[in-house]
């Protein structure tokens, strides 16, 4: 009896921790299973350990971790941020420019991002940055400058002084883009006529250049035509001119739709042809 009595209460003792093991487990299993989704991947964050891991970057796909800790999952695709900010110009004119910029967490320093900055690292760091860069760039250029010839100098200076501060705070910034910059109406209808004079003035001087270099070609064919003449003049010889009468009256003699009369000599001692067919 004694015996039977033990047996059964070792059964329920095991039935009792199958049953706090299966409650737990259902109590935490959304804390202990964690999917990560493409595109993404995680740091976690360990309670009893020393907080945040610095080891070790989760990738896609279900984990499971102690339900005491935490996953923390960051985005590790290309992202964009827009901003329209109203900036100075280097003669003090205010400029409303529309930039955006395509970034993303540098995944192996992802631990790092999360323990000195956190999951709001785009409004703590990345847009402040842009910002600070785009002012700073654009105060040292005039207004025709931004609107016109230098516009993508002003990119790029940007996208440099940008990286440079967040290549410090574990962000990777791919490129920045200026989509549109808006001047005052007033200055920007004077950069314009300035901007179609200028184009006009370019149009005339290429006439101008065109009609020169036509001006050149003709003196240069003309001098070549002289000179060629000059050389052909030297030399003709009066036997040279008689040789030539002669072969042009023996071909026209030998015409059949001509009739050929000659009379003496002519003071060049060349026949004279007189009369024709008709």
């Amino acid at each position: 009896m004694a015996e039977y009595v033990e047996f059964n209460k070792k059964k329920v003792i095991r039935i009792v921790i199958i049953a706090v093991v299966v409650i737990f487990i259902l109590s935490f299993s959304g804390r202990m299973f964690t999917t990560i989704p493409a595109g993404h991947g995680g740091v976690i964050f360990r309670t009893f350990m020393g907080g945040v891991d610095q080891e070790k970057i989760y990738g896609e796909g279900l984990h499971v971790i102690a339900p005491w800790n935490k996953m923390v999952v960051y985005e590790t695709r290309q992202q964009e941020i827009a901003e329209t900010m109203n900036v100075l110009s280097s003669n003090g004119l205010e400029i409303a420019a529309d930039i955006s910029a395509w970034y993303e967490p540098i995944e192996s320093d992802m631990p790092q991002l999360h323990s000195n900055i956190g999951t709001d690292y785009l409004r703590r760091v990345v847009i402040p940055a842009m910002r600070s860069s785009a002012r700073s760039v654009i105060g040292r250029y005039t207004p025709e400058q931004i609107y016109s010839t230098a516009r993508d100098a002003i990119q790029d200076e940007i996208y440099i002084e940008t990286k440079k501060i967040l290549d410090e705070k574990y962000v990777q910034l791919d490129r920045v883009l200026i989509r549109s910059v808006t001047l005052p109406t007033a200055i920007k209808d004077a950069i314009e006529r300035k901007l179609k004079q200028e184009q006009e003035s370019l149009e005339y001087e290429f006439r101008i250049q065109k009609a020169e270099k036509e001006a050149e070609r003709q003196i240069i064919e003309a001098q070549g035509k002289a000179r060629a003449n000059d050389i052909i003049n030297a030399s003709l010889t009066d036997k040279i001119l008689q040789e030539k009468g002669i072969e042009a009256t023996v071909k026209l003699s030998e015409s059949g739709n001509s009739k050929v009369v000659v009379i003496g000599n002519n003071k060049n001692g060349l026949p004279l042809i007189l009369g024709d067919s008709k």
